[in-house]
């Protein structure tokens, strides 16, 4: 099995944000990879894997990092292939890894989620994978459905919630 998906990460203790990413794609059957290279202490593993990406079928990357945040964007720099930057609140609540991530030069596009968004940046990953390939749009339709019935559930439960002066339900 080839991965579609890779999920890379600046440091190992970004997992406990990045899972939800592996966690989603898993979920859907989107087989992917997950590793830790650092833009700053580990760049030309870095730019092998940048480089290389397309030509091992990876459809989507996405890249967590927090503080400089430069791993994203330094990927971006080096592949075709679609990047999504998740920051990750390591610092300055994350704000200091937003902006790396999200301003980003003309032609070096990096797709960015919110801070410690992984679950988001699944979702896109599998969205992008999903305009080709038919069985990963019929699960994100079910998946979109669900999020949808949870919601309507919570407001019926929502209805038998009881105040003086409420003027619904």
């Amino acid at each position: 099995m080839d991965p579609a998906v890779s999920i890379i990460m600046g440091s190992v203790s970004d997992l406990k944000v990045m899972e939800k990413a592996a966690e989603f794609l898993d979920s859907l059957g989107i087989p992917f990879e997950i590793n830790a290279l650092s833009a700053h202490r580990t760049p030309d593993e870095v730019e092998e894997f940048a480089r290389g990406a397309a030509g091992r079928g990876i459809k989507v990357i996405i890249a967590g990092a927090g503080m400089a945040a430069h791993l994203p964007g330094v990927i971006a720099a080096m592949t075709p292939v679609p990047v999504i930057g998740v920051p990750v609140r390591a610092s300055l609540d994350g704000m200091d890894a937003l902006l790396a991530i999200v301003q980003m030069p003309p032609g070096i596009p990096v797709a960015t989620v919110a801070i410690d968004g992984a679950l988001n940046a699944g979702i896109l990953a599998a969205q992008m994978i999903a305009t080709g390939d038919p069985a990963v749009m019929e699960k994100l339709i079910a998946y979109k459905e669900s999020l949808k019935q949870k919601i309507v559930k919570a407001n019926e439960e929502l209805g038998g919630v009881r105040y003086r002066y409420r003027t619904n339900g």
